[in-house]
């Protein structure tokens, strides 16, 4: 079976909900992957920041063997282990209290908009429910976390959206204070933002964030799904900024591929939460939970985010260098970088795939890097290389 037949019998009987590349990957192991045509790629993509270990890491295939062979699913309807130990890892490593678990990115933005709501109505302000975001943010597909996204283009053709949301512009405090009211019960902001084109945050924006919810009384919500676990070079982004958040998402890379989502949150945000307020089937299933306990075991260590600060500061050099009229600038933490240009940059990521190198669009003018945490110096030359070639052709 080809790329060609996989795609043609794909577009009979799948959704249009992707504009796919037309190659189908059939095997991957560390950095790289090989299509049905048999043909390799340095995956600098890593399955949009999910793969943090690579493709099929020995460690983590280990535990999902030991894991199937004993238990895959109960509900949370039963204390399940690997998600206890789960929780204890990430509160000990964030600083947070309590742990919530769902299957991706979009569920554990949902929690956190239901939580900070909640938390709000328990304590006899029902009143307090907008929340303030931002423009050019991505929290998600579903209706609440789409109109928590601050781009017009993922919300249009949905209305009527969900009200509770007013938009400030990312590093802008004035936009922000202007919004507080009454009426506000949260600040959701990433810390680093991905789809917008990986803008990472003012140091002294966020630590204002986090002194106007002090004084105001109201929650700060940091969407981690794609700069947490390691990503940044800190296990959670907001660790390098020297502030807690109430609540923060995580996901993508937490299980190493395998789909998993999380909510962390302080005592006092978590108390908005009783019984029956909030759920998840699959959530914290003891599948999901064993890989991302070894996930988060491999990635917290001191020697492995070293790591991914010394080769994301060596790839930021490296794109830095390139000589190119139309680069603009590169910026972004750790291995969460984006090189932005004066043109779109679509056909340029198409080049670079037929050149055997993955890569993906932080909107439209910014190529993103997010390859997997584990990369080597090697690697690493073997992308800057293959991006300069295609420079070249494009």
């Amino acid at each position: 079976m080809t790329n060609k037949d996989i795609a043609e019998r794909g577009q009979k009987v799948v959704m249009n909900t992707y504009a796919r590349f037309p190659i189908a990957p059939i095997k991957g192991k560390g950095s790289y992957i090989w299509d049905a045509d048999g043909k390799q790629y340095l995956d600098f993509i890593g399955g949009i920041a999910v793969c943090a270990l690579g493709h099929c890491h020995d460690e983590l295939q280990q535990v999902i063997r030991q894991q199937t062979a004993a238990l895959w699913h109960v509900s949370n309807l039963y204390w399940i282990e690997p998600q206890v130990n789960l929780a204890e890892k990430l509160i000990d490593i964030s600083g947070m209290d309590k742990a919530f678990f769902c299957n991706s990115g979009a569920e554990a933005n949902e929690a956190a908009i239901k939580l900070a709501r909640k938390y709000f109505y328990r304590n006899k302000e029902s009143g307090r429910n907008q929340i303030v975001v931002f423009n050019d943010s991505f929290h998600g597909r579903t209706l609440a976390t789409l109109t928590a996204t601050g781009q017009k283009k993922y919300q249009e053709g949905f209305a009527p959206l969900p009200p509770g949301f007013a938009y400030a512009d990312f590093n802008s405090l004035t936009t922000v204070e202007k919004l507080i009211s009454d009426e506000t019960a949260a600040i959701m902001i990433e810390p680093i933002q991905g789809e917008g084109g990986v803008h990472p945050a003012d140091p002294v924006f966020l630590n204002s964030l986090r002194r106007i919810c002090d004084r105001e009384g109201i929650l700060l919500i940091f969407d981690e799904v794609q700069c947490g676990v390691g990503r940044s070079g800190k296990f959670m982004a907001y660790q390098s900024y020297g502030i807690r958040p109430d609540i923060v998402t995580m996901a993508k890379g937490l299980g190493g591929g395998f789909p998993i989502g999380a909510m962390l949150a302080t005592d006092k945000a978590a108390g908005g939460f009783a019984p029956g307020d909030h759920a998840s089937t699959f959530g914290g299933n003891p599948l999901a939970t064993a890989v991302a306990n070894r996930v988060v075991e491999l990635v917290s260590t001191p020697a492995f985010l070293d790591n991914v600060n010394k080769l994301g500061g060596y790839l930021r050099e490296s794109l830095a260098s390139i000589k190119d009229e139309r680069i603009i600038t590169v910026r972004g933490q750790g291995l969460m970088l984006g090189v932005e240009f004066s043109t779109p940059i679509r056909e340029l990521v198409t080049i670079c795939m037929e050149n055997g190198l993955l890569l993906l669009g932080a909107g439209a003018n910014v190529m993103r890097f997010v390859p997997p945490l584990n990369i080597n110096e090697k690697e690493v030359n073997q992308a800057v290389a293959i991006f300069k070639k295609s420079l070249q052709e494009w």
